[in-house]
């Protein structure tokens, strides 16, 4: 590891990257598979990074090891395939006459070139009234309805869901593939952060009030994410 280019660290030949936040207060690691992100506050010098790093390699490499042991969905756009949605089940079609997806009933017509590009740009129109109701629903719920800013669409990386100071909320295109509960689970999430804006005691009790069984939905969510 090089302290002076922490781009170039590695762990199980896996790069590390360093996010620092003028906000945060505590160093917290994060592994997907294929990303280890270190968050930490903008006063901490990278020797200290470092040495974190060193003594949780060991449970780094755990968690990509079992990342690595998984298999992984991978989406494979032919005639026929079928597409998780919102709950549903949508067939896809490859289709030779549209420049762009339609749906037809429970069909999917994609086009032929670039079909990938274009199921996201249809996931991610189609996803934003139902999930614009979604949060607006936990958020009164919460007792939090007034705090809601704007609720948009993501493609981020590393984040299932965030929600700002300003109370705008994004939840991830790719959630219309999980299970329902798991999608709810994420825009209860996000919507519990109007009434705390960290993950106290305080933030999960809010949780818990509306969904007592939140537990088996994030642990899901860990577990499958990457399949989705």
């Amino acid at each position: 590891m090089s302290a002076q280019l922490p781009t170039q660290w590695t762990i199980s030949g896996v790069p590390v990257t360093v996010k620092r936040s003028a906000r945060r207060r505590t160093v917290a690691l994060q592994v997907r598979p294929g990303v280890v992100t270190v968050y930490a506050p903008q006063r901490v010098p990278l020797h200290q990074l470092q040495d974190i790093l060193i003594r949780r390699r060991d449970w780094v490499e755990h968690h990509l090891a079992q990342y690595a042991a998984r298999p992984v969905s991978v989406q494979v756009f032919t005639d026929g395939a079928a597409l998780p949605f919102l709950g549903e089940t949508l067939t896809l079609r490859l289709d030779l006459v549209h420049k762009k997806t339609v749906r037809e009933s429970h069909s999917l017509l994609l086009p032929l070139e670039e079909s990938e590009r274009a199921l996201e740009v249809w996931t991610r129109a189609a996803c934003l009234t139902p999930y614009t109701a979604l949060v607006m629903e936990y958020a009164e719920l919460l007792g939090a309805g007034d705090r809601l800013g704007t609720v948009r669409v993501s493609n981020t990386i590393t984040r299932w869901g965030s929600c700002s100071s300003r109370g705008d909320i994004r939840l991830h295109w790719k959630l219309s593939r999980a299970p329902l509960e798991v999608l709810h689970y994420v825009a209860l999430h996000e919507a519990a952060h109007l009434l705390e804006m960290n993950h106290s005691p305080h933030y999960w009790a809010h949780v818990a009030r509306v969904m007592p069984g939140w537990q088996t939905h994030r642990r899901w969510l860990k577990e499958n994410g990457q399949t989705l």
